[in-house]
């Protein structure tokens, strides 16, 4: 136990949340709205959320450290020998829904825990890493993200971003319609390889590497001027976004039966969404090509070295 630092992680994901928020503040020109909050079965965090931006319509990025005495069934399911174990739990999410259709949603997440009994010793692993949702897909845009997730990965082994990628092409799926979120990026989870340290050093590499990944697709596109045609596509797309956090997301039901603050877990969720009845984009359109070309897992890399 000597070796698990969890105050050092705590430390760093508190400036991973402060150094992002002062990124987006930057780009927007609006402050975030600060919540700090205490969960009654132990822990807590801080909620910051930038709304109604002149450039992000909705930004939420939260900060947790909560701790109790039983791993809720979303992180045993696939380790039931964790189950009746006391844990402590701790991560920075963010989502940014951005005001122009022409800029993507992204998503980012990076996560520490410890289950612990009596008499042994204790479990821990590291997970999160981050994806790209585009209402209109851009190639340049695509290689990019995909580039700077394999450098996030780089300094660990070849190996490491293709399985990361695969992973989350893999997880990011909404079942249910088997469709892709979005073009992916990395996911890891149970991550504990390699010690402590190597394993915290993968983590912070993946939250550092979120805003070269994100920064320069924002700043490309802001420029684009957009109608209501983008925007109501913007809309029906969000709905997606709704369906696969509330049905799939880890961490959206660790945070719900934990008993978390519900207003952090589900401040991911756009402002505005619509759904519509079997409605499929007319073939050759802007809207049909992101089905087309982006909604399928893809070697972005192989494709553009």
């Amino acid at each position: 136990m000597s070796d698990i630092d969890s105050h050092a992680v705590e430390n760093y994901l508190l400036e991973l949340q402060d150094r992002i928020c002062t990124a987006l503040t930057y780009l927007d020109g609006t402050p975030f709205r600060e919540d700090a909050w205490t969960r009654e079965e132990g822990g807590g965090g801080r909620s910051r959320v930038l709304e109604n931006g002149t450039l992000f319509e909705k930004a939420g990025i939260n900060f947790s450290k909560v701790f109790g005495a039983n791993l809720p069934a979303s992180a045993t399911a696939h380790r039931p020998e964790l189950a009746g174990r006391d844990f402590e739990a701790m991560g920075v999410s963010l989502v940014i829904h951005p005001r122009n259709p022409y800029i993507p949603t992204s998503h980012a997440n990076v996560r520490f825990f410890i289950a612990r009994k009596p008499d042994a010793d204790p479990v821990w692993w590291f997970g999160g890493g981050f994806d790209l949702t585009p209402y209109y897909g851009f190639e340049e845009d695509a290689v990019h993200w995909h580039k700077t997730a394999q450098a996030a990965c780089a300094p660990f082994g070849d190996d490491v971003y293709p399985r990361y990628k695969k992973w989350c092409d893999d997880y990011f799926v909404i079942k249910h319609r088997n469709e892709p979120r979005g073009i992916g990026g990395l996911f890891f989870d149970d991550l504990n390889a390699g010690g402590f340290e190597h394993s915290f050093a993968f983590m912070r590499s993946v939250g550092d590497h979120y805003l070269p990944a994100y920064i320069p697709i924002v700043e490309r596109r802001r420029p684009l001027p957009y109608g209501d045609r983008e925007r109501d596509f913007q809309l029906y797309r969000r709905g997606r976004y709704v369906e696969f956090n509330l049905v799939y997301d880890r961490g959206t039901l660790f945070g719900l039966q934990s008993g978390g603050r519900t207003e952090s877990i589900l401040m991911s969720l756009p402002p505005h969404v619509t759904w519509r009845y079997d409605w499929h984009p007319e073939p050759t359109t802007p809207e049909a090509r992101l089905y087309d070309v982006f909604l399928k897992p893809r070697d972005w890399l192989a494709e553009n070295p």
